[in-house]
């Protein structure tokens, strides 16, 4: 039977490792995501998983490490945050084009200089165009939960790319919270061992991650963006499939929150939903027609789902803990982009930099300026909220 903790979310995703049984895990700690990795690694001293852990010299060596034991056919782990995850970045490449299943889990934190050891979403959205699946967390049941779903997800045979799952440094990974531990009978009957004839074999030779010219690498990259317009499907799948089992319904790849009928909508992703939400039932007290739109799939992106919703509100914000300098917020531009023809008034709010609060009354400001907007008043686009002049 499933049983209650008081985890944190590094807590929460080292069970959904040891429940998904990889053969392989490759580590290198950094903050925030340490206490992840480490819990790992009690499991295995205290006789609870037979994982191999290998502890590597660099963060770079932990994807390397976890490349090649993918290659051999291995369910493999391993996690990072912010520098590390840059010094990953050249074999996220090498994962992603060859196609390995291998799931990471990043903490998200901010990026240097200035050095910063506290959360937001820079680092990952720096590698949106790695070619992994992306999902954010919101709370440290999600992060279990996701785990699980992502080697589901990363190992179909249609889809077979690598899935890195988001928790927002600090704010998910040190902070505590009741989460249901599945049996593993349970997510055994979820999730069956990793089976393919896509590895390296002696007695199937095969060639991977093979030198291409002009003549085949365009047809590389097709197939890429194939499996993850693929993975859409699969994720909504994934997630119908677990709610069934486990009754926890996480809705795929995008959640709507009282937007039936809601005049005006913020878009969320990781922690801030969850803040958002409360902050949604408060101002529905108060008579006031809001919503949420939690993205929990950056990566592939839920084109679809906006671009059916550019009739539905009269306005749309969206909170960023990323920016793409010179451009706009790093999930602003992907709305945006596809709410293309859209008459919602849209805005873009910058928050939550290098750990900063992303509090109550910031999420209220959002939704006055948003309606402020739907009554004809002026506000810039683009908006970094809360700066200290």
């Amino acid at each position: 039977m499933s049983r209650k903790a008081f985890l944190s979310a590094n807590e929460a995703a080292a069970h959904g490792v040891r429940l998904a049984k990889p053969e392989i895990v490759s580590a290198y700690p950094i903050t925030p995501q340490t206490t992840l990795v480490e819990k790992i690694a009690d499991f295995i001293a205290d006789g609870e998983s037979d994982i191999d852990y290998i502890m590597v010299e660099s963060e770079h060596s932990a994807m390397a490490a976890a490349f090649g034991a993918s290659l051999m056919g291995a369910r493999t782990f391993t996690a990072s945050s912010s520098q590390g995850l840059l010094y990953m970045a050249e074999m996220l490449h090498y994962a992603s084009g060859t196609r390995v299943p291998i799931v990471m889990v990043d903490a998200n934190r901010a990026t240097a200089a200035p050095w910063n050891i506290y959360g937001d979403q820079r680092d990952t959205m720096s590698q949106r165009d790695a070619g992994w699946i992306m999902l954010f967390a919101e709370s440290g049941q999600e992060a279990l939960d996701m785990i699980l779903q992502a080697y589901k997800i990363a190992e179909d045979p249609e889809i077979m790319t690598p899935v890195m799952v988001n928790l927002d440094g600090f704010t998910l990974t040190h902070t505590y919270d009741v989460v249901e531990i599945p049996d593993q009978e349970e997510v055994d009957a979820f999730l069956p061992p990793y089976k393919t004839d896509y590895k390296l074999d002696p007695e199937h030779p095969l060639t991977m991650a093979a030198t291409t010219g002009p003549d085949f690498h365009t047809e590389n990259r097709a197939q890429q963006q194939l499996a993850m317009e693929a993975a859409k499907a699969k994720i909504q799948e994934v997630s119908d499939e677990f709610a069934k089992m486990f009754g926890r319904d996480y809705h795929g790849l995008v959640e709507e929150y009282r937007c039936d009928d809601a005049e005006v909508a913020l878009v969320a992703t990781g922690s801030s939903a969850g803040t958002t939400r409360i902050i949604v039932d408060e101002l529905r007290e108060e008579g006031k027609k809001v919503g949420m739109i939690k993205i929990r799939s950056f990566r592939p992106f839920p084109k679809e789902y906006f671009h059916s919703v550019i009739d539905k509100f009269k306005a749309v914000g969206v909170i960023d803990r990323s920016i793409s300098f010179g451009a706009e917020g790093t999930i602003f531009q992907e709305v945006k982009g596809a709410m293309y023809g859209s008459d919602a008034k849209l805005g873009n709010y910058i928050v939550g930099l290098g750990g900063r609060d992303v509090s109550r009354a910031l999420i209220k400001e959002m939704f006055d300026k948003l309606f402020n907007m739907v009554n004809g008043g002026e506000e810039e686009e683009v908006q970094f909220l809360g700066l200290r002049w």
